[in-house]
């Protein structure tokens, strides 16, 4: 297990450009599923999540064709179904949450997929009743494997189907596009998530000759197709990693520009920096951070205590909360943070407590940020990453903190999040990465 040593209190100045999409990879790397010919996806972030399901689609049988910055081709033309069926498929599939994102795409050209529970971080239920109930829509049956904890799904030949999704899941909309675009007739998903990932993955099917209307909606229609083809495509900028950058440099910054950050797919996520009183210059396709002193929290027009809250997209994305609680921690005001959609990942502000940050965590769902307008640092402490964002609003704290931290279980941050050590320290951090 692999810790980092961080050095607090050093500024950092300089340009950062971030990597491709995690959520997206996971998303489009598994469509490559569903066509026989090449697929070729550029900005790829070499990650742990993203390189563990590329060494699970070789192990399914993809001819992986890796090229220069990110480049891979996929060729899916010979998948061995034996694997798929043995107990080291069903083993690395409950290390790794992305691979719920073969099941659509195997089951729409295979007609047939093995379900696993899936690993990925323990940030509390993640249930995936939605990608089932779609499943079922389009005429797909489960049945238990005899003395296993796996179930079987197939459908001799899926069917479309008009569908309400429960709830407005990322990957459950994911894995119901990929199958549908197979299935004969015509699929309407009403509820469906429509966040730019989302987008870019109906974008590519297009290209690979899928017919898919509604994009960026809630409201889709797929027209099966009998075919697919291959496609090139190029990754979004990592919108997760773009407002991480920013909440290092409102804390730890003395001027550091964002590069390519895609504006227009960043949603409400500025925004949510500047309530916190963040000041953020827009130039170009880039994002530029000044050095502030003091940071004031915007209250509500009717002057009551700022609450940031995640939602579906065009919402708050929930993987940037714990980020925007450790930029609150040094801002001047009280902030009160809402994470509706995962019991556990608040938990993680007893770190924070521990290193000096007036927090009130009021129950599993909400916390109270009281900040200290940089008048009390945070102390050095030694934590664990519990989850990937935890991970690095932890490492966000550690580096603006007096003295030295050690963060252990940095896998974690590894999951998604490219070489983050180097990368800082060319801005001037001080991180040490200790095997």
């Amino acid at each position: 297990m692999a810790t980092f040593k961080i050095e607090g209190g050093h500024l950092l100045s300089g340009t950062i450009t971030p990597q491709g999409a995690k959520n997206e990879a996971l998303q489009v790397i598994c469509a490559t599923l569903l066509t026989s010919e090449p697929v070729t996806i550029s900005n790829i972030p070499n990650i742990r999540d993203v390189n563990n399901l590329i060494l699970l689609l070789k192990d399914v049988g993809v001819k992986v064709f890796p090229g220069n910055s990110g480049i891979f081709t996929f060729q899916a033309n010979q998948l061995n179904m034996e694997f798929l069926e043995s107990d080291k498929f069903v083993e690395r599939c409950s290390q790794l949450r992305g691979s719920v994102l073969m099941i659509g795409p195997l089951l729409a050209r295979m007609s047939k997929a093995i379900i696993a529970k899936p690993g990925g971080d323990k940030i509390g239920r993640r249930r995936l009743d939605t990608h089932f109930l779609g499943f079922q829509k389009l005429g797909a049956k489960f049945h238990q494997l005899d003395n296993r904890e796996v179930y079987e799904i197939g459908a001799k030949r899926l069917k479309g189907s008009y569908m309400l999704l429960d709830e407005a899941s990322v990957t459950g909309t994911a894995n119901i596009i990929m199958a549908a675009v197979l299935a004969d007739g015509t699929t309407t998903i009403y509820n469906a998530a429509c966040e730019p990932y989302i987008q870019q993955l109906c974008h590519m099917l297009n290209h690979m000759g899928a017919d898919i209307s509604g994009i960026g909606s809630n409201l889709l229609t797929i027209k099966g197709v009998k075919l697919l083809h291959g496609t090139e495509h190029r990754l979004l900028p990592d919108m997760i990693e773009v407002g991480s950058f920013i909440g290092m440099a409102a804390m730890c910054g003395n001027g550091v520009r964002i590069k390519d950050c895609s504006l227009d797919n960043l949603g409400i996520i500025p925004d949510a920096f500047r309530r916190l009183g963040v000041k953020i210059e827009v130039e170009g396709d880039d994002l530029f951070i000044p050095q502030q002193k003091h940071y004031v929290v915007d209250s509500f027009i009717d002057g009551t205590i700022m609450t940031l809250a995640d939602a579906p997209w065009p919402g708050l994305t929930p993987d940037l909360l714990s980020v925007l609680i450790v930029v609150a921690t040094q801002a001047r005001g009280s902030v009160l943070f809402h994470q509706k959609m995962f019991e556990s990942r608040l938990f993680f502000v007893d770190r924070l407590i521990d290193m000096g940050a007036q927090i009130i965590l009021c129950d599993p769902h909400r916390a109270v940020v009281v900040g200290h307008d940089r008048k009390i640092k945070l102390r050095a402490s030694r934590m664990s990453s519990p989850d990937i964002r935890a991970g690095i609003a932890l490492l966000i704290a550690a580096m603006c903190a007096n003295g030295t931290s050690i963060i252990s279980n940095i896998e974690q941050i590894d999951r998604g999040y490219e070489n983050i050590e180097s990368r800082l320290n060319a801005l001037g951090a001080k991180i040490e990465r200790i095997n």
